[in-house]
């Protein structure tokens, strides 16, 4: 590999891995919201706090690589 694809890869891996931190404890604290409402829903009542953490945490992934990309691509057309 060279220097540059090294450089990409890590870009990627850093994105996703932010992705995962912050689409997960963000779906955490809302579940962990959503249960202590005076009236929680019924999709509240219904949902499994770590099912829902991991869905977060799959679209942060996602989303971070998504970001990558799109900033690798930019890079790119820059030079």
């Amino acid at each position: 590999m060279d220097r540059k694809t090294n450089r990409l890869m890590l870009l990627i891996v850093a994105c996703s891995a932010a992705g995962v931190v912050v689409g997960g404890t963000s779906n955490w604290v809302d579940s962990h919201q959503c249960l202590k409402k005076q009236a929680p829903t019924m999709e509240c009542l219904t949902q499994d706090p770590l099912v829902k953490t991991i869905h977060g945490m799959s679209i942060g992934l996602i989303a971070g690589a998504g970001a990558a990309l799109g900033a690798t691509m930019q890079l790119k057309e820059e030079e």
